[in-house]
């Protein structure tokens, strides 16, 4: 698949590119109101969140971009260093005037990239909903107890991710491993898959492996996270998640002033496809608490 694939229809939606510290952004909205901005992982793009975008809840305006690389966003002009792309991300809010009172929600890379973003700048954001990611201060014995997570696959996309994503199904079995709820059928799947079979599109995902692995790993060993997280966190966590077990997201360990985690069961990693409904659930209740 080439840069010509056309992004996927979403009735209703707006798309618009945005200019932000050298990254040209896709980005797509629906609804009126409070701001929510809604960041995806890998592999996926601004379609998992195609059912708050087709059906926006009231009172809500759902804003979801293709991260740097991701989807039919520009490339991004460095390796995906994760504080790099949260400071892009924060350069396209300033673009589009999103200063205060914005809800965050991220799922996977952008669940990691979203508690960079709330705790460089929390006085932008009113809550974060954050979906299946670890937080940033999860004890050692955890993490040291479920390496072998990354093992099973991060070494291998970071080395070998660009002909792996471009020439094999890879994606495909993952997505089909990943899921223990349904929700992704054979279109889903294509529309998510076939992205990554862009060279340019493929080269981001390698290098957001490649970085975690040789600079941001290292970087917490040397130098934990000390800053506490004084917006709302509500960690929703597919309980059969494979790639990131719920340990990491354990409310014990988190310097949080108001932080809470709920385990779904039979639920995998990709929770926006497989529980829609209880993700938007969780967004209008943490809108509620939060105004």
């Amino acid at each position: 698949m080439t840069a010509d694939q056309e992004a996927p229809t979403i009735p209703h939606v707006r798309r618009s590119y945005v200019a932000a510290r050298g990254v040209r952004f896709h980005v797509t909205e629906a609804g009126e109101g409070r701001p929510v901005l809604a960041l995806h992982g890998w592999p996926q793009h601004h379609y998992v969140y195609r059912d708050l975008l087709g059906d926006p809840p009231g009172g809500l305006r759902v804003i979801a971009p293709d991260l740097p690389g991701y989807g039919w966003s520009g490339v991004a002009p460095h390796r995906w260093g994760k504080d790099d792309v949260a400071s892009d991300v924060l350069a396209l809010m300033d673009e589009m005037g999103l200063d205060e009172d914005v809800l965050l929600v991220g799922h996977d890379w952008g669940g990691f990239v979203g508690y960079r973003m709330v705790l460089r700048e929390p006085r932008r954001f009113g809550g974060f909903l954050v979906l299946n990611m670890a937080h940033p201060w999860a004890a050692k014995r955890d993490v040291v107890r479920q390496g072998w997570r990354l093992l099973a696959y991060q070494p291998l996309m970071a080395s070998l991710g660009v002909p792996l994503q471009r020439r094999t199904r890879f994606l495909e079995w993952l997505f089909r491993s990943g899921t223990s709820g349904g929700g992704m059928d054979r279109e889903t799947i294509r529309i998510f898959s076939e992205r990554f079979r862009d060279p340019g599109v493929a080269r981001a995902a390698t290098d957001t492996y490649r970085t975690f692995l040789l600079k941001e790993i290292p970087g917490s060993v040397r130098r934990p996270e000390v800053r506490p997280a004084t917006v709302p966190v509500r960690a929703l966590f597919g309980k059969d998640d494979a790639a990131v077990h719920y340990s990491l997201a354990a409310a014990e360990t988190a310097r949080a002033d108001d932080y809470t985690l709920e385990l779904v069961e039979g639920c995998g990693h990709f929770i926006v496809d497989e529980r829609p409904e209880l993700v938007r659930e969780r967004l209008i209740a943490l809108d509620a608490e939060t105004r």
